[in-house]
């Protein structure tokens, strides 16, 4: 099964957006509407990125809400002037708190954070919060806590473990050397909780299957980790990295799956595990994240990739969360009143300086 085109990224995606009418009217230099709440979502950032839209929007008198005033005005519960804005860092890289934390308090402004707890490591301690970003590539539990003590930043769920799942038997490529660029989250995962494992760069050899969210509708393809084990100890033998040197590599290495798994089939859950699975990744990210923090404030979620489906949404509710920022081929992004709360949307951060104000661009 193919990934279906609206869970794809991409130029192609980006330009059909912009064309069919999916950027609010302030990117092209119209105002903010009573009914529109911008929303920003930042990732891994550096001072030199983060700190001049935060300038903008002190200089400019924006305020920030939280994950709760969002999910109030997408529910027509509450009202802005159109000088209210969300920003959002999704993951809680290290960044959060050496970079994002020290300038939001230096402009008086509040981050939400979507943050996923097997990820996060603990600690002795709290790194300085200088800019620098040694240690893990995530926040720390004690850095969390700290944040979430602070006020500075609202930490709220980005699942359990931001997976991405195989959902196809066919071979779609193996692990070589420029697997390492692959970002750290898209990374698929090789085995579920409690003994959750992702793909390694140092896994030459292993092959990739087509991939998609966990929180999507695919029902998950199980690779038998000894194929895995085996294409790896291959290449090892083969020379490692120089393996892929090799006129013939691929070759040899479909020969040897072919041979492990000779009709291509390999185990797909059913429907229901795929059901159970989604319920407990959202269940457990936001229990682990109100029991480590010590609090009830964990009730909103930022679905992986912006991935959802009507399952998800309805596993959503039934478990009490408020609100959710998913994406689907229709409707502005921006959060507005009267939106489904299970499918909030949001922009890229470089849109900030679009907002009305001094400084403002009005390209896209």
């Amino acid at each position: 099964m193919s990934v279906p085109f609206e869970e794809r990224g991409g130029a192609l995606r980006g330009f059909l957006d912009a064309v069919c009418g999916r950027l609010p009217r302030f990117v092209a230099g119209g105002r903010v509407p009573a009914d529109t709440l911008p929303v920003f979502h930042f990732h891994d950032v550096t001072v030199d990125e983060l700190e001049p839209k935060l300038r903008f929007l002190a200089d400019n008198g924006y305020a920030t809400i939280g994950a709760d005033e969002i999910a109030a005005f997408a529910r027509g519960e509450i009202h802005f002037d159109g000088t209210r804005v969300g920003l959002c860092f999704d993951d809680a890289w290290a960044s959060l708190w050496t970079v994002a934390a020290p300038l939001l308090r230096r402009y008086g402004l509040q981050g939400i954070t979507y943050a996923i707890p097997a990820r996060i490591e603990d600690a002795a301690g709290c790194r300085p919060a200088d800019g620098s970003s040694s240690g893990p590539p995530f926040v720390t539990w004690p850095e969390l806590r700290a944040l979430h003590a602070s006020g500075v930043i609202d930490v709220q769920c980005h699942t359990e473990s931001h997976s991405m799942v195989f959902s196809s038997s066919r071979v779609s490529g193996f692990v070589g050397p420029s697997y390492g660029d692959l970002p750290l989250l898209n990374r698929p995962q090789l085995s579920a909780e409690p003994s959750l494992r992702f793909l390694e760069p140092r896994e030459l050899g292993a092959p990739l299957y087509e991939s998609r969210s966990r929180m999507s509708d695919a029902r998950r393809v199980s690779v038998p980790l000894d194929l895995q084990a085996r294409c790896v100890d291959f290449v090892e033998r083969h020379g490692g990295a120089d393996f892929f040197a090799e006129l013939d590599w691929e070759t040899r290495l479909r020969a040897l799956v072919n041979r492990a798994q000779p009709n291509g089939a390999l185990t797909i859950e059913s429907e229901s595990a795929r059901d159970a699975a989604i319920e407990r990744e959202l269940d457990r990210g936001r229990s682990v994240l109100n029991d480590r923090l010590q609090t009830t404030m964990v009730k909103h979620i930022c679905l992986p990739w912006g991935v959802s489906s009507p399952g998800t949404a309805r596993a959503l509710e039934r478990l009490g969360y408020r609100s959710a920022f998913a994406n689907r081929m229709r409707g502005l992004f921006a959060v507005r009143a009267g939106d489904d709360p299970f499918w909030l949307k949001r922009l890229p951060n470089r849109y900030i300086f679009h907002l009305p104000g001094r400084g403002r661009r009005t390209w896209i």
